[in-house]
């Protein structure tokens, strides 16, 4: 794992220095929202290069829909937000221009209750509406494109010694911004969001207690030890003490606040830790968690959740189905368990089954591509590859950054004997996973292939100048 972490942060550094020596200086001022964006564009691609992203639809769905709940409050935006989850075992979050936003798997690790996560979407969020990264830039006595990427790059990799070479080699190609935002920022950002969460009806208690959990990260920690996240957002122990005052102040409304129902975020973060925990370590958290009396019965039956995930991930489909039903009769009428049953009954081979529970799944909720994607998959694998490519399609228009759709489309056209289009399809999945040379092949064998469809091929000329824009 070490190794495979030095090769991304190794990817991220020499792709940044490459942009870094091909771009044009800007004397000192303010970035236009036009470069913010173009500062975004360039950066996720070499994000999804450098690490993996937990963008399965269910979870990407999540943090989106949840971060659009901020955006409704927040009032109107430059800037088209999206919201990403990394997956990196540092506690770790960070706001880029132009609306990106991306959080580590090992933040949502540390959290327990979904206001906690609100309160640090708003708080990113508040940060870009606030102009904070864009005004830091101003600092700068020279300020480029290429310069600005190698600093977030920093941001991105977290504590150690490549970050503070990549920041180092920003500063010294006369980057001088300083991305470390101030008191006066955090302060800005923490009460923006204070008042975002009363807006949405949310307590925010989940403020306080995320920011209790960066105060005793941060007293525990020492040294270079200490988390990107309290390095980049200092100041927890003041930062804490400002948001209880306020929380003293309105204590009786507060205390009138509706309780969140923390069931979405629970799925979604046993769904993210199933994923990238090892199952020895994850089934001792587990247990050890179950052993506590001072659980809910709800946090029980969720850690009952992670546990049929862990079960699922390690083939033992019969225990995973008895704890998964259990989680469904505590929770009926919540759809999204009956595609987590689907795809058990699916690893279990029983396609009858699995497929009379995504059918469920998607008809109750049309717009929930996780459904549709294990739909598509559940019919592949019956050998309807028609309907497979149906699903699958509904996906790519729905979420067309996915880049896992674009593969499995890629083998149903590979199957039809339809090489062009195949290729089209796998150029885009290495497209949507960072990987532009392999892109940029894909897409000239789908050009010279005679049975590419036309469209395709028009299509493939405009990806072709979004591959050129990323190199410029």
């Amino acid at each position: 794992m070490k190794r495979k972490s030095f090769l991304h942060v190794t990817f991220v550094f020499f792709l940044v220095l490459s942009l870094l020596q091909a771009t044009c200086v800007v004397q000192s001022r303010a970035f236009t929202v036009g470069e913010e964006r173009e500062i975004g564009e360039k950066l996720l691609y070499q994000i999804r290069l450098a690490f993996p992203l937990l963008d399965d639809p269910d979870l990407y769905q999540y943090i989106n829909e949840l971060g659009g709940e901020v955006l409704e409050v927040a009032g109107v935006q430059y800037f088209d937000y999206r919201f990403n989850i990394i997956n990196s075992s540092q506690f770790n979050a960070f706001a880029a221009p132009s609306g990106l936003v991306f959080f580590y798997s090992g933040l949502i690790e540390k959290m327990d209750h979904e206001d906690e996560l609100v309160s640090v979407l708003a708080h990113e969020i508040g940060h870009v509406v606030s102009r904070h990264i864009a005004k830091g830039m101003e600092q700068g006595s020279k300020i480029t494109i290429a310069t600005t990427l190698l600093a977030i790059a920093g941001l991105a990799i977290g504590a150690g010694a490549l970050s503070n070479a990549l920041f180092t080699g920003a500063m010294a190609a006369g980057q001088t911004a300083n991305l470390h935002f101030s008191r006066q920022n955090e302060e800005e950002a923490d009460r923006i969001a204070y008042g975002w969460m009363k807006k949405m009806g949310r307590n925010p208690v989940g403020e306080e207690e995320m920011l209790q959990e960066m105060r005793r990260i941060n007293r525990y920690t020492m040294g270079n030890n200490v988390p990107q996240y309290l390095l980049t957002h200092p100041y927890p122990d003041e930062r804490l003490d400002y948001i209880q005052s306020l929380i003293a102040y309105e204590h009786d409304e507060l205390q009138g606040m509706k309780k969140t129902d923390d069931f979405a975020f629970l799925r979604m973060k046993y769904r993210v830790l199933s994923l990238v925990k090892d199952g020895k370590t994850l089934r001792n958290y587990y247990q050890s968690r179950l052993a506590s009396t001072q659980l809910s019965e709800s946090d029980k039956v969720m850690l009952h959740y992670g546990l049929s995930q862990l079960d699922r991930m390690e083939n033992n489909f019969e225990s995973s189905r008895k704890l998964l039903e259990e989680v469904i009769d505590y929770y009926p009428g919540r759809s999204i368990l009956l595609v987590d049953l689907g795809i058990v009954e699916m690893g279990a081979g029983n396609l009858e089954k699995a497929l009379e529970l995504l059918n469920s799944a998607y008809d109750q909720n049309r717009n929930d591509m996780w459904a549709a994607f294990q739909l598509a998959r559940a019919w592949e694998l019956s050998g309807d590859r028609k309907k497979a490519e149906r699903y699958f399609m509904e996906v790519q228009g729905n979420m067309p950054d996915y880049s896992k759709v674009y593969f499995e489309l890629g083998k149903l056209k590979a199957a039809d004997g339809e090489q062009g289009n195949s290729a089209y399809y796998l150029g885009k999945y290495n497209l949507y996973e960072g990987r532009l040379k392999l892109a940029q092949h894909n897409f000239k064998t789908a050009l010279a292939a005679s049975d590419t469809d036309q469209k395709l091929k028009d299509d493939i000329k405009e990806l072709r100048a979004l591959i050129k824009r990323l190199k410029d």
